[in-house]
């Protein structure tokens, strides 16, 4: 297959992607929704526009707009107008990026921007500036739009278009001369002197940072399906999925949501809740199961058919977070039997301080993956400290999956911003917290409810 497409497509950071929640107010405030940013890269007429388009035409239902990095080329002053024939228009200085990242800012926090319109003819921009809406997908289409380290953290998926250089040549004389009127002397001075030597210096060396690469540009059906599969996938999960790889809800479905349905309502008996909290438990595990490494292994079965399997790996062990994390004890030893478990008691100190109260842990646990257990993730800080006393303990960061029922916004960004090489599974994410911390809608005290301690007050 042409297109080449890792696993897991490396996300933006939070600083780029921040969450408008009210934290001190009971009233949950609307996130915004985060746009997905595509960078598209590659030389000179390399097709990288009629990518763009078609990409375009197959996400009709969605809000797509395309932004060219040539709109942000510096206008040139009367003294460099004289000289044009010697300005490197295939320089990374030839680019205002700075103005580009504040339009991407305004766009991803939901403000209209204007972009401005660049007239390669006079080489400046004219006063007709196009307006660009915020959108569910953005297109930034560019030959050095994967140049910047900055404007890269922004993307969701880096694309690069590679294509011929005598195809890329030949389109270029043919647009140059037809939509720009310059002669082809002019042109094949510009690309001896500049573009040759700018896409060997800056442009190819940008490649390595694709997450996707397509030869042949347009004429690869396949990889702009794909692309195009990739992008439909991850504008139907939760927006924090495309900030954070590392953040993993399961599928909902209606009886999923059903049980959410049951352990949410403040009515709900102690013996229902802990009935289909195991069973919300239960799932979560599974699903967080799923993510350990595993080495294929043939088996022959009692038909005396071989049959091609999986085999996970066996250093694994469990830490709960006392107390509410013990309620998912049970539901790790059923799917793993055997299994050590050992537990880290926190206590919390103010709002956002906490101490290590208790812990008693395997002692080869640096050498185990461990699936660390919280039914609720709220402001982050007593897994911040949990995920912390492991690393002390030697266990690599990549080795840890955090368990959860329900994770708010704020405890994911706290968490993953601190250690973006762990997992996180979830089965709901919720909107925000609310002055006294409490996830919204949440559950609840989740020990209390499940463990039958504390008073629970049930609303009229």
């Amino acid at each position: 297959m042409d297109a080449q497409m890792p696993s897991a497509l490396k996300s933006s950071v939070e600083n780029h992607f921040s969450l408008q929640s009210n934290t001190a107010s009971d009233t949950a405030q609307v996130p915004l929704k985060v746009p997905f940013v595509i960078g598209v890269a590659g030389g000179t007429a390399s097709g990288k526009t009629t990518v763009c388009n078609m990409i375009m035409s197959q996400l009709q239902n969605q809000r797509v707009v395309l932004i060219n990095q040539e709109a942000f080329y510096h206008p040139l002053t009367a003294e460099q107008l004289q000289k044009v024939h010697d300005y490197n228009f295939d320089h990374p200085d030839a680019f205002n990026t700075e103005l580009l990242l504040s339009c991407m800012e305004k766009l991803k926090h939901g403000q209209a921007i204007s972009i401005p319109n660049y007239d390669f003819k006079s080489h400046r921009s004219i006063e007709a500036a196009r307006v660009v809406n915020p959108s569910d997908v953005i297109i930034l289409d560019g030959i050095l739009i994967l140049h910047d380290l900055r404007v890269r953290e922004i993307m969701n998926m880096k694309i690069f278009v590679d294509s011929d250089s005598d195809v890329r040549l030949a389109r270029r004389i043919r647009r140059d001369t037809v939509e720009r009127n310059r002669n082809i002397q002019y042109v094949l001075d510009q690309y001896a002197k500049y573009v040759k030597p700018g896409f060997e210096d800056f442009i190819h060396p940008t490649k390595k940072y694709a997450d996707v690469i397509i030869p042949r540009g347009a004429d690869n059906d396949v990889a702009i399906d794909l692309i195009v599969q990739h992008i439909r996938t991850k504008l139907g999960q939760h927006h924090l999925c495309k900030i954070y790889s590392n953040v993993f809800v399961i599928h909902s479905t209606f009886q999923m949501r059903g049980m959410h349905t049951l352990v949410r309502n403040a009515k709900t008996t102690k013996h229902d809740f802990v009935f289909y909290a195991d069973r919300l438990i239960r799932l979560v595990v599974e699903h967080g199961l799923g993510h350990l490494p595993f080495t294929e292994k043939q088996i022959t079965t009692p038909t005396g058919s071989v049959y091609s399997g999986v085999v996970f790996c066996k250093s694994l062990c469990g830490v709960s977070i006392i107390r509410s994390g013990e309620s998912m004890e049970n539901a790790l030893r059923a799917c793993c039997k055997g299994i050590k478990i050992g537990k880290i008691l926190i206590h919390r100190e103010g709002k956002s301080g906490r101490q290590l109260i208790y812990e008693k842990l395997p002692k080869d646990i640096a050498s185990r993956h461990v699936l660390l257990l919280d039914p609720v993730l709220a402001t982050g800080n007593s897994a911040v400290k949990a995920i912390s006393v492991l690393l002390s303990k030697g266990v690599p960061e990549s080795n840890i999956i955090f368990l959860n029922l329900i994770s708010a916004p704020e405890g994911l960004h706290a968490v993953c911003n601190k250690f973006p090489r762990l997992k996180i599974v979830t089965s709901e994410i919720d909107t925000t917290l609310n002055k006294d911390l409490h996830v919204i809608p949440g559950m609840g005290e989740f020990g209390d409810r499940y463990f039958g301690t504390g008073t629970r007050v049930t609303p009229p």
